[in-house]
């Protein structure tokens, strides 16, 4: 990628609260303290007293100015979320400068910045690459000293990411990414997640899936082929041949596939009842809307696991009907939920979808645990991170667990409506079916599941 790929946005972030900073900055750096004791919500981190930590990844930082990276799909099959996400960054950005959103509801949060340090950012395209991905986030660790980063929307440029994370001792805030191996097969200690994962999707769709459909049916699937779609197809095998659901075939496509016709007609002659589709942003939307220009729907139910609304307006009416998982909504109704959606409206003029929460979360978790540790010092975030617990996230109770770093959480389990239903200007193009709750309906030990594979490595600071 070319030199300009990360671009700072110094000179666009506003700089209030700034000044305060610049009389402790100096010593910040080397030797941070804070007594930081709120709760974010439902917390219970604490803060350490002043103390001095060795250099370690890009700490201490250097000036008044703490550097985030936020590297994203700008590119690509699933660039309409990175964009969504990059809004959001960037709006987490200014209300931790500035206050505003969250940042005003949270307690571990000034709007005057971060542990006395202006919030400074750099952007990067992952292009939907594994390869591009790492490569990117490597540039702004070295060239651009970021003290986080974060991105995502492909769980393998996820994975790739938080890889890097470990090996250089800077933290890596996952954004979308839904693979079980993200916080499975391939955690790590410098790597969180709050996006849930396959795994809980087929937790939470086939109790209510099979109620709605019947027991003892036939399913096809077509999975998008790399760590995502895999987990996808896995969990969606496990969890509906245990409702007594009998797979006919599992058939892997390439990721950006532009035309599913020949996957589909295979999928239609196979005698299934049930088509599940795993595809997610642009290719969600083309098969699911190929699937019903094909007639699939008259021989075939269709589900679609994971949805988010840029892949849903895409399609459409295509996903009348049609069942499947998400994150968050909008349209909930909860003040967490409101203030974010309003804030995002008023910045861009659009409803925020899903994964831009992911995004505004993670940034300001991050922040959060800065404060709560006094410290940017990566071992100290990140014990902070751990076992934390809060509630003011749109979306209920929440937990980053110690043992895995996935996040416990609720799901919803949603149904698509028809076009003359859906609602762009709100972002509703579903109904909420149920939200499937944790511990009840969603989620798993710390000795099974994907939680079973995790070796979460070394803090840094042994």
């Amino acid at each position: 990628m070319a030199e300009n790929d990360t671009q700072s946005r110094r000179d666009v972030l506003k700089t209030a609260g700034a000044a305060g900073a610049a009389g402790i900055a100096g010593l910040a750096g080397c030797l941070e303290g804070g007594n930081g004791n709120g709760d974010g919500g439902n917390g219970n981190g604490n803060g350490g007293g002043s103390s001095e930590y060795p250099s370690l990844g890009n700490y201490p930082i250097e000036g008044d100015t703490a550097v985030l990276g936020f590297n994203v799909p700008q590119t690509g099959p699933y660039q309409e979320e990175g964009a969504d996400e990059l809004r959001a960054y960037e709006l987490a950005a200014d209300h931790l400068n500035n206050g505003g959103g969250w940042v005003d509801m949270w307690d571990d949060l000034s709007g005057d910045g971060v542990n006395g340090y202006e919030i400074d950012y750099v952007t990067g395209d992952t292009a939907t690459d594994a390869d591009t991905a790492r490569e990117s986030a490597s540039r702004m660790i070295e060239r651009d000293n970021v003290i986080m980063f974060s991105g995502g929307s492909s769980s393998a440029t996820a994975i790739a990411q938080q890889g890097l994370a470990q090996q250089e001792n800077v933290l890596f805030m996952c954004c979308l990414t839904h693979s079980n191996d993200t916080t499975g097969g391939d955690c790590v200690r410098y790597g969180f997640r709050e996006m849930f994962n396959a795994y809980m999707t087929g937790q939470a769709l086939a109790p209510i899936v099979t109620e709605e459909f019947g027991d003892g049916l036939d399913f096809y699937q077509l999975y998008a082929d790399y760590t995502w779609g895999q987990t996808v197809q896995q969990s969606m095998r496990q969890f509906f041949e245990a409702e007594g659901w009998n797979e006919i075939n599992s058939v892997p496509t390439p990721l950006g596939t532009d035309d599913y016709s020949t996957f589909l007609q295979d999928a239609r002659d196979s005698g299934a009842d049930v088509l599940f589709l795993d595809h997610y942003g642009l290719d969600g939307s083309n098969s699911v809307s190929q699937a019903v220009d094909q007639g699939i729907k008259e021989d075939m139910e269709i589900v679609v696991p994971l949805y988010n609304v840029p892949m849903a307006g895409s399609a459409g009416g295509s996903i009348e009907g049609v069942f499947g998982t998400d994150g968050w909504d909008a349209n909930l109704d909860n003040e967490p939920t409101q203030v974010f959606a309003e804030a995002f409206e008023e910045e861009y003029g659009s409803t925020p979808s899903s994964p831009a929460r992911l995004a505004y979360s993670a940034t300001l978790n991050y922040a959060a645990a800065v404060e709560r540790a006094g410290t940017f010092y990566p071992p100290e975030v990140i014990r902070e991170l751990e076992g934390y617990e809060w509630s003011n996230g749109g979306i209920g109770e929440e937990i980053m667990r110690e043992c895995d770093h996935q996040t416990m959480r609720d799901i919803l389990v949603v149904r698509g409506l028809s076009e003359d239903e859906q609602d762009p200007d709100s972002g509703r193009y579903w109904e909420v079916v149920e939200q499937s709750s944790y511990p009840d309906a969603v989620g798993y030990d710390c000795d099974s599941g994907p939680a079973s594979e995790c070796e979460l490595g070394e803090y840094g600071d042994e």
